[in-house]
């Protein structure tokens, strides 16, 4: 039955009532005073009041609005008499009335009416809070997923880790194991009150107890025991402290793991027991960290690598740039020696020695272009190659070319010629790494190009949109727009296996062929010929057929309009 407190002073009025209450079993208690109902209110529940109208020994208004503020959802009932006009504020402080002349029956109804009320009351009070609660746990929740997805710093994951569980569960004290915290294994201790050093111990203990009991059908990730293990502690009321009793408070344990990644595990204590929705929330926390720590290992092992391979690029420029040197250094004093001796000023040669003179001259040669292959793909990489731009016209870079490679063509009984298309609009390029590019496809050309067959230098005018592409460089060559100035080299040599066409710009490498072997080389013409003709804003691809012949071509963006007839500077990017 319900609680029931009568306020009056009427002695009349107490004897009615208390024969009522005993009948129907109530719980109750008679006040006339304000000492006497505060002290019952301090240490009793009640759910329904009755204030007797006419009582003159308290304040009835006062009294009820402290009570209302005291006590959630209680049923104030005003006693009235006919011959006592009702205050109409403490009539608007009441719940309902009873009147003098209701019969007990009808008093019995309407107290059992407002018990019920109370009880509804209650009920949706509760249910209000639990829902409060539940908004905020879940404001937390995606606060504190915020927090973990603008962040790749294990320690600050680590720490909005434990922020979010404790306003969500405001718990007393959380034991973390974390790896990678501070580049080894650590227990962080976060605590309301502070601890002793025999209670840190066996919190050490009991974390590093419960961590090996998560693997005991397998391997365990990291080995570690209550003597080595670091421990950080967080206090926030040093002022107090905990004693061994903590280990008789409600607690939670999860690991801290995304499949096979674990970084961790974490144990929570609060005085207060858990209830079924703290454990989701806890588990929620602990699951969402664990994808952002994967993602934060994930990038400080790249930040590592890319430290390593800084380095490693750093020394290999060291050692090309000095190797090249010390090469280049005894090179020039060599190749000065074999030009007086073949030129006959320290006497007359046999003819062997002629022929082992122009030997070594040529290998002297190709060895200075190996090493000035090295430097320009090295000064490449390393944004140092110089550029000077400026409008030009390809036929002077064409007709260089041709002009320093006839006689080597002749040489190998190659027919060298050029198909130009008249007045071609000029390009804005450094002419003399257009030469170097030009210069390395017609070497090429002439190398994998038989005897007796023609190697050509062609140069149009074309629309992005009217390039023949070659599937293999369809999505290289998407990116062309607008106007642009192809030139092509294109020889009946030995040719390139298609599946091998993209291999050719590659760095270090040779299409496998037995004449390809033949010829050496370092490989790196095509690759730096590629870099070259991009730092242009074009492209450079080529065509083959095995044992038909191939076909090079890049493409320079035209920097003027031929009708016109005006020079217009085109801005490289």
């Amino acid at each position: 039955m319900g609680n029931i407190l009568l306020i009056t002073e009427n002695d009349l009025i107490h004897s009615r009532y208390k024969k009522l209450f005993e009948v129907y079993e109530y719980h109750y208690k008679v006040c006339s005073d304000t000492v006497s109902l505060y002290d019952f209110l301090e240490n009793a529940a009640v759910d329904v009041i009755i204030v007797d109208n006419s009582i003159t020994s308290i304040n009835s208004v006062l009294t009820i609005k402290k009570i209302k503020n005291k006590i959630e959802n209680v049923q104030i009932l005003l006693l009235m008499d006919e011959e006592n006009q009702c205050d109409i504020e403490l009539s608007r402080l009441c719940n309902g009335f009873i009147s003098g002349a209701f019969s007990d029956e009808l008093i019995i109804s309407v107290i059992n009416s407002h018990i019920k009320n109370k009880e509804k009351s209650d009920i949706i009070t509760e249910k209000n809070k639990e829902l409060a609660d539940s908004l905020y746990k879940l404001n937390v929740l995606y606060n504190t997923s915020s927090q973990f997805a603008g962040t790749l710093d294990v320690k600050k994951l680590i720490n909005y880790m434990l922020e979010g569980l404790d306003k969500s569960l405001s718990y007393d004290l959380t034991c973390t194991i974390s790896f990678g915290f501070e580049n080894e294994p650590v227990l962080i201790i976060n605590s309301l009150y502070d601890i002793s050093e025999e209670l840190a111990n066996a919190l050490k203990l009991r974390s590093v107890l419960n961590y090996k009991s998560l693997f005991k059908d397998g391997d365990i990730p990291f080995e570690i025991d209550d003597k080595n293990l670091k421990v950080v502690k967080y206090i926030k009321n040093p002022m107090n402290k905990f004693t061994f009793d903590i280990f008789e408070y409600d607690n939670m344990f999860a690991p801290i793991d995304l499949g096979d990644n674990f970084f961790g595990c974490i144990e929570i204590f609060k005085e207060k027991s858990f209830t079924t929705d703290d454990a989701s929330y806890f588990q929620t926390i602990v699951q969402q960290v664990s994808l952002p720590l994967k993602s934060a290992g994930l990038y400080n092992e790249i930040i590592s690598k890319n430290e390593k391979l800084e380095k490693l690029e750093r020394v290999k420029s060291d050692f090309i740039s000095i190797v090249s040197h010390e090469l280049r250094t005894p090179l020039t004093p060599i190749k000065n020696a074999l030009s007086i001796l073949s030129s006959g000023r320290c006497g007359d040669l046999t003819e062997n020695a002629v022929k082992f003179v122009n030997m070594a001259k040529r290998n002297v040669e190709n060895l200075t272009n190996i090493i000035n292959d090295i430097l320009d793909i090295n000064k490449i990489e390393a944004g140092k190659m110089d550029f000077k731009y400026k409008p030009m016209d390809m036929h002077s870079v064409i007709e260089t070319v041709r002009a320093n490679f006839d006689c080597v063509a002749k040489e190998h009984n190659i027919i060298l010629t050029t198909q130009e298309q008249a007045q071609l609009p000029e390009v804005y390029a450094d002419s003399q790494r257009l030469g170097q590019v030009l210069t390395n496809l017609v070497s090429n050309a002439i190398k994998f190009t038989p005897n007796g067959k023609n190697i050509t230098i062609k140069s149009e005018l074309k629309n992005a949109a009217d390039i023949d592409k070659n599937p293999y460089f369809r999505d290289y060559l998407d990116t062309l727009n607008g106007n642009y100035v192809v030139v092509s080299v294109i020889d009946e040599g030995i040719g390139i296996k298609e599946e091998n066409l993209l291999k050719a710009f590659d760095k270090f490498t040779q299409i496998e062929s037995s004449l390809y072997r033949k010829v050496g080389g370092t490989g790196l013409g095509l690759p730096i010929a590629k870099q070259l003709i991009e730092a242009h804003n074009g492209k450079i691809w080529c065509d083959s057929e095995e044992n038909k012949g191939s076909s090079f071509h890049f493409a320079i963006p035209v920097s003027s309009e031929s009708v016109s007839g005006k020079t217009i500077q085109k801005e490289l990017l």
